[in-house]
């Protein structure tokens, strides 16, 4: 009766040419807005901006430092508003994540740079209390943050290609594609494409994206992860999507036939275009310069040769920029070891085994292969990257393999 009567009252407000009120949005696509959009600042606030990096917007250092920091005061604010009155789900993750937080803020009270060090320590525990405040929508059957992430992913990519057809020139500085639009430098450019491309290649596997487009998805990110010539994003994507496909391998004959075909087809491509592969690969470096990973291992030997006290052995010289000697770290286990010591190491140690543990227990399908995926991306993609125990686009992406491997026990709440 209701419906019979608001519908009468619209066409008759028409014939008398009145316009009808404004279509009220419901609570429940409000709230799912809010939440996609406390994610999208949060991936805002892990892309660095980076002044020296070329780029075609004339947007000044501090100002684009301004608002990739603003935006995790946005993303608290956010995730409040729509969170209210605050509940937060139990969680032996966020817990871990949590305790990081707490001992990267206990190391930085000691380190050199005082200031710096305790930003990042506080940035790292706000990144991690916004995480927490967005657990009522871990147990979504509808994939929301897993979706709302690739649907951030797809607009950065986006923003990529532009770059690329605008300014072709600066987009492709040293051969290797980066973005212009925002500084976006070409490892960060080849792991957003990389994870997109095992996300979707996933989803489609599972039965939960349509041909068409992940066809149009896996095209676009593909091509920019080559040009970005990142050989940890590559590898990294390969095994995630490996270990995942061997996840659904039984359940769904997509994935078996999938499986046929991809083997077939790396066999021809190793017959006949080896040579093409080895020189991408070798990107223009020598065997020597291949051999010390791009002089990562001088990096590395100096930082175990760092003469340290027994605790900065066990809890580090405080949160870095994950550099050493002003060169970058580029090892996640390392980078960790350095910042919050041992005790660091094994959170983040821990932090790993929990999500893996918790996908092995997992009844098979679409959440257990998803959570599969980012967590060998993740552990692969560490060895050479830096990320699992800072605010960054690695550690949103544990936790989203975190929130697929939630417990089935509790899986009630917020749909």
């Amino acid at each position: 009766m209701t419906t019979i009567t608001t519908r009468w009252s619209t066409q008759l407000a028409t014939r008398l040419g009145h316009r009808p009120t404004r279509r009220v949005v419901a609570p429940e696509v409000r709230r799912r807005r809010r939440v996609q959009l406390t994610w999208a600042l949060l991936v805002l606030n892990v892309m660095t901006f980076f002044p020296g990096a070329p780029h075609l917007l004339p947007i000044p250092g501090s100002v684009g430092k301004l608002i990739a920091q603003g935006a995790l005061v946005g993303a608290l604010m956010m995730a409040l508003s729509v969170n209210r009155p605050v509940r937060i789900r139990p969680s032996v993750f966020i817990f871990l994540l949590m305790l990081l937080a707490a001992e990267g803020l206990l190391a930085s009270v000691r380190a050199e740079f005082l200031f710096g060090a305790l930003f990042r320590a506080s940035r790292l525990f706000t990144f991690a209390i916004v995480l927490w405040l967005l657990t009522p929508w871990w147990t979504r059957r509808d994939l929301l943050l897993v979706r709302t992430h690739l649907l951030v992913l797809w607009t950065v990519l986006g923003s990529v290609v532009i770059g690329l057809l605008v300014a072709p020139g600066v987009a492709l500085t040293e051969d290797r594609l980066g973005g212009t639009l925002w500084p976006i430098p070409p490892t960060q450019v080849g792991h957003y494409a990389a994870v997109a491309a095992g996300l979707t290649i996933v989803l489609w596997l599972s039965g939960l994206l349509r041909r068409g487009v992940a066809l149009t998805s896996v095209l676009v990110a593909i091509p920019v992860l080559l040009l970005t010539h990142t050989r940890t994003a590559l590898v990294a994507m390969l095994a995630g999507v490996l270990i995942a496909g061997l996840s659904l391998f039984t359940a769904r004959s997509r994935v078996r036939k999938s499986f046929a075909i991809g083997f077939a087809v790396f066999s021809v491509g190793a017959l006949t275009l080896g040579s093409v592969v080895a020189t991408w690969l070798a990107r223009g470096q020598d065997a020597e310069e291949v051999t010390a990973l791009t002089g990562r291992r001088a990096v590395w030997d100096s930082i175990l040769a760092q003469p340290r006290s027994a605790f900065e052995t066990l809890f580090g010289f405080g949160l870095s920029n994950k550099s050493f000697n002003g060169l970058p770290i580029d090892s996640n286990w390392l980078g960790t070891y350095y910042d919050v010591g041992l005790v660091g190491v094994a959170i983040t140690i821990m932090l790993v085994l929990f999500v893996l543990t918790a996908a092995w227990f997992r009844p098979q399908g679409p959440h257990r292969a998803l959570a599969l995926f980012l967590v060998a991306y993740c552990v692969v993609a560490s060895f050479t990257e830096s990320g699992l125990s800072e605010a960054s686009p690695y550690l949103l992406e544990l936790t989203l393999a975190a929130s697929l491997v939630y417990s089935t026990s509790t899986r009630e709440g917020v749909r």
